[in-house]
């Protein structure tokens, strides 16, 4: 099949290489522009561009797809189909309408949950015990298109928004290649969503990193999961930022709880020997196991704790 692809991000990556060495001719990559990024400024390209330019695929990078002469552009590119994964920007039933087969979009969640631009994180957040890829039709609707192809996958206690970031672009890759031939045969039957199971999946922000102590212990350690590698869950200490990277669920010994000196209020770090830290959320305690204090390299928490003093009664937080 003849196809513009659409993407911006990492996950968009996999799956146009697979479309690629699958034999699919690739007219057209449609991305954002390219961004000013770090100290320097330097405009940079996105993954899905490098990709591209690696293939020596066209590349069109509009700053808003649905304008009129981004659309007549989009039209010189021939295509039986458009495939979009995470492109960032939203279209216009006229582009819905331009390929025979019209677009297919991968979505990283068993839609209709986790509709919306961060299903990943929010898994697990949510304490989900699956997920998967959905191959859509698209609509003019924020991923409520009808459903072509859907394959789910568990989510692992230690599972981090990276690891299954990871897991869901491969799969995305393999499922898109599946779809494409069923659906130029028109072997695939689409399959209208329930709106009345459907989740919203909001953007992730800097700030969804920030630990509210008060929270349970159970939840905590998901964010922390959830957002590693980005944003990062994060508290503050001693006026500096600090990362947590790594955490388990996990009581308080009998004897440092009986020995505490302070009230064990939420965000308070209990340290037990020279090696264990423990911070009090809101029902429970949750043990730190990799930091990151501002300004300092990752470390595990003994590694952190011989070079950063803690008070008895320090509190985490604002």
């Amino acid at each position: 099949m003849k196809i513009v692809y659409m993407g911006t991000p990492d996950f968009a990556v996999g799956p146009l290489e697979s479309i690629i060495k699958a034999g699919h001719e690739v007219s057209a990559v449609v991305t954002q522009p390219d961004r000013a990024k770090g100290r320097s400024k330097e405009l940079q390209m996105c993954p899905v561009k490098e990709c591209a330019v690696k293939y020596g695929i066209p590349v069109f990078q509009p700053e808003r797809i649905k304008r009129p002469e981004a659309v007549e552009e989009l039209k010189k590119y021939p295509a039986d189909i458009y495939v979009v994964a995470a492109f960032g920007q939203i279209l216009s039933q006229e582009i819905l309408d331009i390929p025979k087969y019209g677009c297919v979009n991968i979505h990283a969640s068993l839609l209709p949950e986790y509709r919306g631009a961060a299903p990943i994180q929010r898994v697990i957040l949510d304490g989900k015990e699956k997920t998967g890829v959905t191959i859509m039709q698209m609509d003019k609707g924020l991923d409520t298109g009808d459903i072509l192809m859907q394959e789910e996958i568990e989510i692992s206690p230690d599972e981090t928004g990276g690891s299954l970031f990871d897991k869901l672009a491969g799969l995305g890759a393999e499922l898109i290649v599946k779809a494409l031939p069923l659906i130029e045969k028109g072997d695939l039957t689409p399959v209208k969503q329930d709106d009345s199971q459907s989740s919203y999946a909001a953007m992730f922000s800097k700030e969804d990193g920030w630990i509210e102590w008060g929270g349970t212990a159970a939840a905590i350690e998901r964010q922390v999961r959830g957002c590693a590698p980005w944003p990062s869950a994060y508290t503050s200490i001693g006026g500096r930022n600090l990362k947590i990277w790594k955490s388990c669920i996990s009581e308080l010994p009998d004897e440092v709880r009986k020995s505490a000196e302070a009230e064990l209020l939420p965000g308070t770090v209990v340290i037990s020997g020279k090696d264990k830290m423990f911070v009090m959320c809101g029902d429970s305690s949750l043990e730190i196991l990799e930091v990151q204090l501002e300004g300092k390299k990752r470390m595990p928490v003994k590694d952190f704790l011989l070079g950063y003093h803690i008070d008895a009664g320090t509190r985490l937080g604002r």
